[in-house]
């Protein structure tokens, strides 16, 4: 159930003239990829209505969506794949789709703010700027909310795509979250390649036995700006 929608408050810091927020989506889920938008706003073209994707009618999720991607002055959506969740660990996974987010930014930020309580690494980046975690960012920065819409909405779209291709599994619904739907497929079918071998119960299912990779920056491919490019390509569903 949808919660009533709060009002956004302002928080006190300066607003630098070219914010960048950064939030992901799907860290949850049992399959698929963790998904991750960078948005800048434009001033001159406010956007009204924007809040934690999570708070949200899916319908008014795509209309913002659109208004985001048609009014921002720049943005940007990435992810890590199902495979880099497994090698690395959901946390490195979705701090990797954060850099890759913010590389795909057309337009160099005066500052990022991301959702949480971790940062990316800028390291390397075209642009310097400061990097500030918020928590509960989503429902308390404007730039961060847009992003939290795009990321839910592409990742969800992305979802009913897979849809079609395993239908079996329900993802168009659940979208890879552990819905009792989903765990009574994942015991009648077993585990798809869209399936996390990391997490449980998809981990005794498929007898994995790799621990993820260890929180720090070890963890993060030393090529991710190539690696980038592939996964900034522009979803076919959403041209």
């Amino acid at each position: 159930m949808i919660k009533r929608r709060r009002r956004q408050v302002r928080l006190p810091f300066p607003e630098p003239a070219r914010l960048a927020g950064v939030d992901e989506a799907g860290r949850g889920p049992l399959a698929g990829p963790v998904v991750a938008a960078a948005v800048i706003l434009d001033a001159r073209r406010p956007i009204r209505g924007l809040d934690d994707s999570k708070m949200l009618e899916p319908e008014v999720r795509e209309k913002l969506a659109i208004r985001i991607r048609a009014r921002a002055l720049a943005w940007s959506v990435a992810w890590a794949d199902r495979e880099e969740v497994d090698s690395l660990n959901i946390l490195e996974a979705t701090l990797l789709a954060m850099r890759r987010a913010l590389l795909g930014l057309q337009i160099a930020p005066d500052e990022v703010r991301i959702d949480g309580d971790r940062c990316p690494s800028l390291e390397g980046l075209a642009f310097a700027c400061p990097a500030v975690p918020i928590i509960r960012g989503d429902a308390l920065v404007p730039a961060i909310s847009a992003a939290s819409i795009l990321a839910k909405t592409y990742r969800d779209a992305w979802m009913r795509s897979y849809h079609e291709i395993w239908p079996d599994y329900g993802f168009a619904s659940h979208k890879g979250y552990a819905t009792p739907e989903h765990l009574a497929a994942l015991t009648c079918h077993g585990a798809c390649p869209l399936h996390r071998r990391s997490f449980m119960p998809v981990k005794v299912m498929t007898g994995f036995g790799g621990e993820a990779a260890p929180d720090g920056p070890e963890a993060m491919p030393a090529d991710d700006a190539q690696t980038a490019t592939i996964a900034l390509v522009q979803l076919p569903f959403l041209a």
